[in-house]
This record gives structure tokens, sequence and C-alpha cells, in this order.
């Protein structure tokens, strides 16, 4: 794996399941981690305590900021703060998202609206003042954590399945708007991993849902975090505009 010294990445969602594992996949590897987290300061504040308690580390290399991605000035007031402190970032990965399901006949509009902004918008936000950033330097990578329910659908995920199937969409014009510059863009489609997220499910969804996946297992959060790492390396340099699964075979 290449090496992340000096790197600064900004990492959405990065304090619990796959964005932290992300988060600390980089800082591992010698990168600067500016995390963006929603509410939970508790969650924020164990990773923070988490990362310094390795005496190893350079405990400053973690920054966590909370921040709405679905709000654009939010984000805008956000990367203003990075810039200053940093000039620009290297690696933006775009995690943040959330799932309110019901089947569609059932679904509230505002359940179906508040999945869109924090799922899409958020990217949309998130990315646009990144590319900003990026091109100045014209150097960049941009990772969206997508889902493969945007090619499978689910029942229930109506909305989910919009929301992450238009991360591709944009992704693949954003990697040709951007691509002169030596910026990336792809997406990673994570399948079922094993996050908090499984913990509402029963015995019996839990097996179904394993006997879906060929390799008969759920995925580990340090899976999706060295596919990032991967992506977001100098060996992928040439890679753009790509989806890569990380399914078990799904």
């Amino acid at each position: 794996m290449s090496d992340f010294h000096g790197r600064k990445a900004v990492v959405s969602g990065a304090t619990k399941g796959i964005g932290k594992a992300i988060a600390k996949a980089l800082l591992e590897a010698g990168a600067t981690v500016i995390g963006v987290y929603g509410s939970d300061r508790d969650a924020a504040d164990a990773f923070l305590q988490e990362w310094k308690g390795h005496t190893s580390h350079q405990a400053d290399r973690l920054l966590l900021y909370p921040c709405d991605v679905s709000d654009t000035a939010a984000v805008v007031q956000f990367f203003a703060e990075v810039e200053k402190k940093f000039d620009t970032i290297d690696i933006l990965v775009n995690n943040a998202g959330i799932r309110r399901d019901a089947v569609l006949a059932m679904m509230p509009a505002d359940d179906w609206q508040r999945v869109i902004d924090v799922n899409l918008t958020g990217t949309f936000n998130m990315s646009k003042q990144a590319v900003l950033l990026m091109m100045k330097q014209k150097y960049g990578r941009i990772i969206h954590i997508t889902s493969p329910m945007a090619h499978m659908g689910f029942a229930g995920q109506a909305n989910y399945a919009a929301s992450k199937a238009g991360q591709i969409g944009m992704m693949r014009s954003l990697c040709k708007e951007t691509a002169k510059r030596r910026i990336t863009v792809n997406c990673i489609s994570p399948g079922f991993i094993d996050t908090e997220l499984l913990e509402g499910l029963t015995p019996e969804q839990m097996d179904t849902y394993k006997k879906m996946v060929p390799m008969k297992r759920f995925g580990r959060t340090e899976e999706v975090a060295a596919a990032v790492l991967f992506l977001a390396g100098e060996q992928a340099s040439y890679i753009s505009g790509a989806v890569l699964e990380v399914t078990g075979g799904l």
C-alpha cells in the first residue's frame, strides 16, 4: 500500500462502523484525518481517546468536526476551516449515510427526502468543496461509499437505493470533469458488513442475509478500509469512474 505520510484526508461519518475503520486505516498509514460526524459527540470523544491511547501515534493527526453534510452552508464553513488550517486536502471519502426503511407506498415523504439529503446531496456538497481545493494542486482522490442496493434494489429501501445509485451517476460524471487535474473519482460498494447497523436484525434475518452471500459471511470493516487505501493510493492513479465491489460475491 502507498505511504500516506503528509496526506490530508477528509472522511465523513468517521466515528462509527465503516467510516471509523477507514479513518483508522488512513491514520495508521500516516495520513492526517479530518473526520466529520453528525450529532453523536460521545462516539467522537471515544474515537479521539482511543487514538490518543496509542502512545506511538501522533494524536494531533486526528481531528473531528460536527457537520451535517446535507447542510450546504455548514459544509462550506467546514471546508473554509480546513483550508485555513491545511491549505488543501488530498483525499475525500464520502461515507456519511443513513437509512429510513419502509415500503414505498407507506414511506413518509420526510423519510424519502432526508435519506436523499444526507446520502446524495451530502455527497454533492462534500465533493464540490473538495474539488475546489484539489484543483489548486492538480491532485486528489475522491471515493464515495455506495451500496449494492444501487444495482439490486431491496424491498423497503427505495429511498436508500435511489440515493446510492445517484452517487454512482454523480461519480461517473465528476470523474470526467476532474481527470485533467489528476483527480480520480471512484466508488466502493460494501455488501453486508459487520457493523452496529446489523445489531437490530433478528437471528433469522442474520441467517437469511448470510445465505445470500456466496462467501457465507459478513464482511469486516477493515476489508472495506483496505479497498479505500488502494483507491486513495498512488498505485490507483489510472483508475477513475470505477465501482469496486466489496461484497463477498453478492
